[in-house]
């Protein structure tokens, strides 16, 4: 990891949401309601739950959660015509280790 990807993570984490939003995102199966179309979080948290459950507006939440998954923060996954967010645990790990 670089200085530049290390600084990109860091701002986006440096928002309580996002950084609430990857506590969730942490343990999906314990803060979100189960899926109706699949039956497991394999590829993560559907974006309407996330937005349902951090009560801001749809257009902010999907600015947080595409500027996540830019930084590398978050995997996305579409079904449909829906997208499921999940973290991206190597670069977690990768960025954890960086700062160290």
């Amino acid at each position: 990891m670089d200085v530049k990807e290390a600084v990109e993570i860091s701002k986006c984490l440096s928002n309580q949401t996002r950084m609430q939003i990857m506590e969730w995102l942490r343990e999906p199966e314990n803060n979100f309601p189960p899926h109706i179309s699949i039956d497991h979080f394999n590829d993560g948290v559907c974006a309407t739950y996330i937005h349902e459950k951090s009560r801001l507006s749809q257009s902010t939440i999907s600015n947080y959660l595409t500027n996540m998954e830019k930084c590398g923060l978050l995997v996305m996954t579409r079904h449909g015509k829906w997208s499921y967010f999940k973290r991206n645990e190597a670069l977690i790990t990768e960025f954890a280790k960086y700062l160290l």
